[in-house]
C-alpha cells in the first residue's frame, strides 16, 4: 500500500471523496486507484471559518507503489500491519494472570493464542452482573465493595469513556486496536485519531474477549482474589487466592500482577510479603462539568451543530507559578459524572460516556499533581492512605450518604459556599450536596485549582464560566505506588511475578495499560525458550 499524509477533507466526504483527494495528491487518475481507506483522521479547527478533517489515507494500485511514491514527498510505501505471536516452548505450568483490566486481559489473551491456556483470575463479577451491581450503587447508594466501578471484568476503564488515546508509539497498538474491533467494538476506532470505544460497547467487547480467552484453552475465575503466592528460592511456587472464603492454591511459575490502581489491599499484601515497591506521584482534584454545547461552539465556531463532528472535546494543561501542574485528565464530551467508590464511606469520582456521547454536559477531571512531598510520611502506602483520607472527607462532606460536593465555579473561585445552581445541573448519581470543595481538599489543591481554571479559561474560552460545576473528589486518576521490575519485566524482589499495568506504575489508559500487558506475556513466552 501507499500511505499518504496532510490529506484535507470536507466534514461530508465520502469513499469517492476519498479516492479523489488521493489521487490528486498523487498525480494520478482516480481510476487508477484499486482500494483507498483511511489510517487516521482528525478534526482540525483551527480556523473556526474552515474546520475540515485532516487524514492519512492508505491507497492499492496496481504494482507501482514504490515507482509513485519515491515522487510523491508525503506518500510512502507500507506493509499491512500483522501481530506475530512470539516463538515459546509449552510451559511447565499454566501461567496465572491477576485482574481483567485491559492489561490482564490482553496478557490472558496472548498467552492464549500462544497455546498456554492461562487462568485468569477477577476479584469482581463478569461484566453483566457487574452492570447490575453498578446501576444498583448508582440508584440507592448501596455499595458492593467486590463489584463496582474499581473492580469486575474490563476493569475500571469500562465505566469511563473508553478512550483509546495514547502516547506510545509501540506498534502493539495496533494489535489491541484490531482486537477490540475483532471483538465487537465499533471500525471507525481504527482510523480514529481520538477514538473511543464508549462504555456501553466496551462491555459486549470485553465480555467477547474473555470468551475468546476460553474458546483457546483459557480459564477466567470471578470473585477470585489474589491473597498470596508460595515461593521457594526467590521464585513463584503458586498461587493463593481466595473464592467466597474458601482459600485455594493454584501451581504456578509465572504470575503476571495486573491489578489496577485501587487494588488497595493488593497492595498492602505485597508490601507485608517484601515486594519491592516505592512511592509514586499521581493526581487529585475534581471534575468539572459545563453544558457540551458551549463546548461545541468554542470548538467548532459555526460548524458547532454539523451533524459530522461529534461532540467536542479538550485537553488543557497549566504551570504555576507554586511548581505545581494542573490539567484536565478523562475528558468525556456528551458524558457523565459517576460515583466511583470501592471502599465504604468514601467517596470518588470518575467521567463515563457513551459511544453516543449524546448527554447534555461535558466532564473531565480537573487535577493538580502530587508528589510524595505532599504524603506526609515515607511509608510506601502512604500515598494510599492520603487518597482515603481526602475520599472519606468527601463522603462526609456530601452528607455521609455517597451524594457528592458540589459547588459551581463562580462560588469556587470566590471561596463560598454554593446555595443555587445556574444552567449546568450535575449529572453524578446517586446524588449532591451543595457546599464548598474547601471542606474536603486542602489548600494547597482548592488555590491550584483554582488558579488552573482562570489560566485554562485563556486556552478555550468559557472554562471559567460561572455555572460549571465541579464535583468532588477525583483521586484514582494513576496509582500511588509503583512495583518495581526488571529488565525481564519481573519484581526486583521475586521471579516469576510480573507487575505490570496502571496498577504497577507503568502505564495510564487502556491503550498503554493492554500494550504492557502484551509485553508481559511475551516475556513469559521469550523465557520459556531459555
Amino acid at each position: 500500500m501507499i500511505r499518504i499524509n496532510d490529506i484535507s477533507l470536507p466534514l461530508d466526504y465520502n469513499e469517492e471523496t476519498i479516492k479523489k483527494a488521493a489521487a490528486k495528491k498523487l498525480k494520478i487518475n482516480v481510476s487508477e486507484i484499486k482500494y483507498a481507506s483511511l489510517y487516521k483522521r482528525s478534526v482540525d479547527a483551527r480556523k473556526k471559518n474552515n474546520v475540515h478533517f485532516q487524514a492519512t489515507v492508505d491507497v492499492k494500485l496496481d504494482g507501482k507503489e514504490q515507482y509513485i511514491s519515491d515522487k510523491v514527498s508525503t506518500a510512502s510505501v507500507v506493509e499491512e500491519y500483522k501481530y506475530d505471536l512470539p516463538l515459546s516452548k509449552p510451559l511447565a505450568q499454566r501461567p496465572v494472570v491477576v485482574g481483567s483490566g485491559p492489561c490482564g486481559l490482553f496478557a490472558a489473551l496472548i498467552l492464549a493464542q500462544s497455546g498456554q491456556k492461562p487462568i485468569l483470575i477477577e476479584r469482581g463479577r463478569d461484566v453483566d452482573s457487574r452492570t447490575s451491581d453498578v446501576n444498583k450503587f448508582w440508584t440507592t447508594g448501596i455499595l458492593d465493595t467486590t463489584s463496582n466501578v474499581q473492580f469486575g471484568e474490563g476493569g475500571a476503564g469500562t465505566f469511563s469513556d473508553g478512550k483509546l488515546t495514547t502516547g506510545t508509539k509501540d506498534s502493539r497498538t495496533r494489535k489491541v486496536i484490531n482486537e477490540f474491533v475483532e471483538n465487537g467494538a465499533p471500525e471507525e476506532i481504527l482510523y480514529l485519531a481520538k477514538a473511543h470505544i464508549g462504555t456501553d460497547k466496551l462491555k459486549t467487547t470485553v465480555k467477547n474477549i474473555r470468551k475468546k480467552i476460553i474458546s483457546l484453552g483459557g480459564e477466567v475465575l470471578f470473585e477470585t482474589k489474589l491473597t498470596g503466592f508460595k515461593t521457594k528460592d526467590g521464585c513463584v511456587t503458586a498461587a493463593v487466592t481466595e473464592h467466597n472464603g474458601t482459600i485455594q492454591t493454584i501451581p504456578t511459575d509465572n504470575i503476571i500482577l495486573a491489578i489496577g490502581h485501587s487494588a488497595r489491599d493488593t497492595f498492602k499484601m505485597l508490601s507485608d510479603s517484601g515486594i519491592k515497591m516505592e512511592q509514586k506521584a499521581f493526581s487529585m482534584g475534581a471534575r468539572i462539568e459545563h453544558l457540551q454545547e458551549n463546548i461545541n461552539k468554542q470548538q467548532y465556531g459555526q460548524f458547532w451543530n454539523s451533524p459530522y463532528l461529534s461532540a467536542a472535546d479538550y485537553k488543557l494543561a497549566v504551570h504555576l507559578k507554586n511548581g505545581r501542574g494542573v490539567y484536565t485528565f478523562c475528558m468525556c464530551p456528551g458524558g457523565s459524572v459517576v460515583a466511583a467508590a470501592s471502599e465504604e464511606k468514601r467517596l470518588v469520582t470518575n467521567g463515563m460516556s457513551e459511544f453516543t456521547r449524546d448527554k447534555i454536559n461535558a466532564n473531565s477531571a480537573l487535577l493538580v499533581g502530587i508528589n510524595p512531598d505532599d504524603f506526609g510520611s515515607d511509608d510506601v502506602l502512604a500515598g494510599v492512605e492520603l487518597q482515603r483520607k481526602l475520599e472519606n472527607r468527601a463522603f462526609e462532606t456530601g452528607g455521609g450518604n455517597y451524594n457528592a460536593p458540589v459547588q459551581r465555579v463562580c462560588d469556587f473561585l470566590k471561596k463560598q459556599k454554593s446555595t443555587s445552581l445556574g444552567c449546568v445541573i450535575p449529572s453524578y448519581k446517586p446524588g449532591y450536596e451543595l457546599t464548598s470543595l474547601d471542606l474536603c481538599l486542602p489548600d494547597y489543591i482548592t488555590d491550584s485549582m483554582r488558579e488552573g481554571i482562570i489560566l485554562m479559561d485563556k486556552k478555550l474560552s468559557g472554562f471559567a464560566d460561572g455555572d460549571a460545576v465541579l464535583t468532588a473528589v477525583e483521586s484514582r486518576s494513576s496509582s500511588p505506588v509503583r512495583i518495581m521490575r526488571d529488565e525481564n519485566m519481573q519484581s526486583v524482589s521475586l521471579k516469576g511475578l510480573y507487575p505490570c499495568g496502571e496498577g504497577a506504575g507503568f502505564a495510564g489508559g487502556i491503550i498503554s495499560a493492554a500494550v504492557d500487558g502484551i509485553k508481559a506475556a511475551e516475556m513469559i513466552l521469550k523465557l520459556s525458550l531459555c
